[in-house]
């Protein structure tokens, strides 16, 4: 597609009541994937790799959560960070001002494809970063009209090398959903324009009544019928792992967000995945492998030494937040979200190391109590300040631009509006971290064994005397009943007082947690207590 090079020549296609883009040197409109990765090529931090794709090396490893500000004169309408509207505003006019002197890209395209809630969105971003552009381009789904017809419910202003001083690391992200625009200043992550868009369609999905979440989807048969599964986590804690690893010959829906609505219907988001590739093992994870392996993906940050070499997906060196874009029908095996049936089981991921049983079955209020806890230990995808350390993510969805206990009060509003069954999973360890002899890794294979019991309905329960949740005590494919009641391993080992004493401290530091957000429904507090 041809550059256009006309002054204002960002407003070139738009019609007179068209929202407008500030105007550039330059702009590409909607550019074949095949010229973004010919201008990926260009980029003096590409490198071509061994499978024939492009990996950049980016200055910014992981997502921004300390410089992104809902753009509000109300703080409390937020449980983030707020920036006036006069502020935003002037960031804004620092931002124009910069393009007018800049090559962009135009990327247009739906989040979703269900017909009656998918949102046109639009990336508009600097021609310097096509590696943006191209990753975008293979998450949206394409667009149905010309450029001069397309009227972005959603827009992404997007300038990865404008430096924005005074707010931390001279970045900052701001979040319009009123005006329905995110401005990105000084990140090259791409992480912040996926997660751009979609954090505003939370503010959308919300208004409709229904709940986005950040969440893996699949279809996993059984001689029942097929069952829908959704799969919520913080990023690098197994969502995208569990989504794709196979049980009865599953199929994967969505890698990351979907949208829940009243009956349990679920809607699709992305047409790609965005899958984290550190420790990326074929043995284990076959479908995302060659996916990654194919020349169409995106790669960012994966460890390389040489051009047109291999990559190591086990180097963590520079950073072990390495990542992958992928259109969903490279993985061969891709269904369809419009074709799925209501949802049957939901599973909140709790990557942890003490006292956490690998499958917990939850009542519908001690689920939404565990969904508003969100706990897990966090990964390098939410950098430093969370890598390694235990964490309580509202709904494990760190991009829900409003109050965090809305989440949890819609989630109860939808589990009473249909019948399914919500799990508690840990995909770390129980009695100890990993330099503990002591303790014992839920390995893939376990999770693995687990959800395709889940399935089938094949899960022996009792009462769990001290969190009166149901633990396992019968599981196809698990024998090791320590990993199933962890009280057995800490019994075992001489430890009983220590996990009494993790019993005690959990109870009490989430009742304190919840405690914190007098929205939350009563009934959610109580269901943990």
């Amino acid at each position: 597609m041809a550059t256009i090079t006309e002054p204002s020549t960002a407003n070139a296609p738009m019609g007179p009541n068209r929202r407008r883009l500030p105007s550039a040197r330059s702009v590409r409109w909607n550019p074949e994937a095949e010229e973004l990765q010919q201008l990926t090529a260009r980029m003096p931090q590409a490198r071509r790799t061994s499978f024939g794709n492009y990996n950049v090396q980016t200055q910014v490893v992981n997502r921004s959560a300390a410089s992104t500000y809902l753009v509000t004169d109300d703080p409390s309408e937020t449980t983030g960070k707020a920036i006036s509207v006069a502020e935003a505003a002037r960031v804004a006019a620092l931002q124009d001002a910069y393009i007018a002197g800049a090559d962009m890209l135009v990327i247009d395209g739906y989040l979703g494809n269900d017909a009656e809630q998918r949102s046109r969105v639009r990336l508009y971003i600097e021609e310097a970063n096509a590696n943006i552009a191209g990753m975008q381009q293979q998450l949206y789904f394409p667009p149905d009209m010309p450029a001069d017809a397309w009227d972005p419910e959603l827009s992404l202003i997007y300038t990865p090398n404008l430096p924005m001083p005074g707010y931390p690391d001279d970045r900052l992200i701001t979040v319009d959903i009123a005006a329905g625009v995110t401005r990105v200043m000084n990140s090259d992550y791409f992480g912040e324009s996926k997660k751009g868009g979609l954090r505003m369609w939370n503010a959308l999905v919300y208004a409709r009544g229904g709940l986005a979440m950040h969440a893996g989807c699949k279809v996993v048969p059984t001689d029942d019928g097929e069952r829908t599964m959704l799969i919520i986590g913080l990023s690098g804690t197994g969502k995208t792992t569990t989504t794709f690893t196979r049980q009865n010959n599953s199929q994967p829906v969505q890698d990351d967000f979907i949208g829940l609505f009243a009956g349990g219907k679920v809607v699709g988001t992305e047409n790609g995945c965005f899958a984290k590739t550190f420790g990326l093992d074929p043995a284990h994870e076959p479908a995302i492998h060659g996916a990654v392996m194919k020349p169409d993906a995106y790669l960012e940050n994966a460890s390389q030494r040489e051009v047109d070499g291999p990559v190591d997906f086990f180097d963590t060196s520079y950073t072990q937040n390495g990542r992958a874009t992928f259109p969903m029908s490279s993985l061969g095996i891709w269904r369809d979200p419009r074709e799925i049936g209501p949802v049957s089981h939901l599973l909140i991921l709790n990557r942890n190391d003490n006292i956490i049983p690998a499958v917990a079955r939850l009542t519908s209020e001690q689920a939404a109590a565990y969904f508003m806890l969100g706990e897990t230990q966090g990964t390098s995808a939410g950098g430093k300040a969370e890598d390694g350390k235990s964490l309580r993510v509202p709904g494990t969805n760190p991009f829900y631009p409003h109050r965090d206990e809305q989440q949890a009060n819609r989630f109860l509003e939808l589990m009473g509006s249909c019948d399914f069954e919500v799990f508690l999973l840990n995909t770390g360890r129980v009695g100890g971290t990993d330099a503990d002899p002591l303790s014992k890794k839920v390995q893939i294979e376990h999770s693995g064994a687990i959800v395709k019991a889940i399935a089938e309905g094949t899960i022996t329960w009792e009462r769990d005397p001290d969190f009166g949740y149901e633990v396992a005590s019968a599981l196809p494919g698990i024998e090791d009943l320590e990993l199933l009641q962890p009280r057995r391993l800490y019994e075992r080992t001489g430890r009983s007082e220590d996990y009494a004493a993790w019993v005690a401290r959990l109870r009490r530091e989430r009742v304190e947690f919840l405690e914190r957000y007098a929205g939350l429904k009563a009934e959610i507090v109580e269901a943990i207590r």
